[in-house]
């Protein structure tokens, strides 16, 4: 083999080395075990990516790529180590924003220097790719940045934009991109002209698809925008002949969209209610959070204090913890973590109840309780653990609301209605710790809170977590063996 052969094919061999480490990577984050390797898997492809791109590129290239990965890993790493649990879906919807704007800007460069790449005037799969690579890549990055201001909260919904005349400026926006599209291939508009306003056109229209969507559809919108980041990188492989990023951008992308059709399931909402049909759970966007807002008009609520709470703990011989996105703001797994350890030394079972859009993005409590090395057999979802709640002594909800809404099963008049949910409420037993009455993100009154076995528990996921524990620990809770103190 000749000298001027060796980088080509070594470059080549690096590529299908990337492409099997990311499907094996892909592959493992299906399941929370394996979970941190795949991730790892992930990361050494992209590494080696990089390496291959140095080679086929040569000594010319060198200082700007390292410069990049310099301040792209820099960047990254600053962020992936800083970053609170909390926070985890704001930076997931950040990273598809950058993947759609890292498309855009190749399409855009390849199309302004074509003899850059190596290549003379484009060809009609590259020119096509090209536009694609800039519409959907343009959409997913201000899609991405709306997302992800309006999980911070910084962004709340107008109300201009839940009238059907928002689907008019919608429709002339794609009208506009779709034209300039067409505009340069035609010979309509000069290239720059075009391409400007193409861009132009899909920035606005990826904000005005996003900004109406309410935050209790926030994890589909997650989801959708992760699979369009895919389609734009799969795109910009073409436009820069890579095959390593035409293969991982349609697996993202396929991935994508398989995520956006389960979690459109767990919350019985349909692709197109989602992005077109409204906000649910727009008018709970204020600084408060998912617990702001009214008592909702509840006549008959019955609270608790922990020390109420603990007595019956101290009886109950199957526990069920369900998650929301209020253990995540208390930053309280830890403190869950702890309190289930000291209820399995007593001889409690003790599970954890999932459900697939708990949170504000897909598996956002398996990473929280992962964080807390909670075993991953005691996570349970919301189809396996359905039927085992009649036998449940107590279930404690923390910080959840719409998943555990038995409103959902029981009047055709909710906008929940068909959602499937966690039916904590056919437990013996149900306590709900939460800061307020207030509504969660999709707006609506919570049946659970005023049934006869319910108690509402006020205060702090984490305090009160902490207090249970104490209370718990001074009844002889986890001191003496279990077939004594039964």
């Amino acid at each position: 083999m000749t000298t001027d052969l060796i980088a080509p094919t070594l470059h080549l061999a690096l590529d299908l080395a990337a492409v099997l480490l990311l499907a094996l990577g892909l592959k493992g984050l299906s399941k929370v075990r394996t979970a941190r390797s795949a991730n790892g898997l992930a990361a050494v492809a992209l590494l080696l990516a990089v390496l291959g791109l140095l080679l086929q590129q040569g000594l010319a290239g060198w200082s700007w790529m390292l410069l990049g990965l310099a301040v792209g890993g820099g960047a990254g790493a600053l962020v992936a180590y800083r970053v609170p649990m909390t926070s985890m879906p704001e930076v997931v919807a950040l990273f598809n924003g950058c993947g759609g704007m890292s498309s855009l800007l190749v399409a855009l460069g390849a199309a302004a220097l074509p003899a850059a790449g190596g290549r003379g005037a484009l060809d009609r799969v590259e020119l096509t790719s090209v536009l694609v690579s800039v519409l959907v890549g343009a959409i997913t990055f201000s899609g991405s940045l709306v997302a992800m201001a309006k999980l911070k909260e910084w962004l709340p919904t107008p109300g201009w934009t839940q009238r059907p005349a928002r689907h008019g400026v919608n429709i002339a926006l794609a009208a506009v991109a779709l034209a300039c599209g067409l505009a340069w291939p035609l010979g309509w508009l000069a290239a720059p002209v075009a391409l400007a306003g193409l861009t132009a056109a899909s920035l606005l229209l990826g904000i005005g698809l996003t900004l109406p969507i309410g935050g209790a559809d926030m994890p589909v919108v997650i989801s959708l925008l992760n699979s369009y980041s895919g389609v734009a990188a799969a795109a910009a492989g073409f436009v820069v002949g890579s095959q390593l990023l035409i293969v991982a951008g349609a697996m993202v992308g396929a991935a994508g969209l398989i995520l956006t059709q389960v979690m459109c399931t767990a919350m019985n909402r349909s692709l197109a209610s989602v992005l077109f049909g409204g906000a649910l759970g727009a008018t709970t966007t204020s600084a408060g959070g998912p617990d702001a807002g009214s008592d909702q008009s509840y006549s008959c609520i019955t609270s608790c204090s922990p020390e109420e709470c603990a007595l019956t703990l101290e009886a109950a011989e199957r526990v069920v913890f369900v998650p929301g996105y209020g253990l995540a703001v208390a930053q309280a797994q830890h403190s869950l973590k702890e309190l289930a350890r000291l209820l399995e030394s007593a001889g409690i079972e003790v599970a954890y109840a999932i459900h697939p859009v708990a949170g504000r993005m897909p598996g956002h409590m398996n990473v929280l309780l992962a964080e807390a090395d909670v075993p991953y057999q005691q996570l349970i979802e919301m189809d396996a653990i359905n039927p085992d709640f009649p036998r449940t002594d107590v279930v404690i909800v923390l910080g959840a609301n719409d998943v555990v809404n038995p409103h959902a099963k029981s009047d055709p008049s909710s906008p929940l209605y068909g959602m499937p949910v966690l039916e904590v409420d056919q437990a013996r037993t149900v306590f709900v710790v939460k800061r307020s009455l207030g509504a969660g993100y999709s707006g609506i009154r919570n049946g659970l809170f005023e049934l006869p076995h319910t108690s509402m528990v006020f205060g702090d996921a984490k305090a009160v977590l902490q207090q249970l524990t104490t209370e718990l620990r001074s009844l002889g809770v986890g001191k003496v063996p279990v077939a004594a103190g039964r």
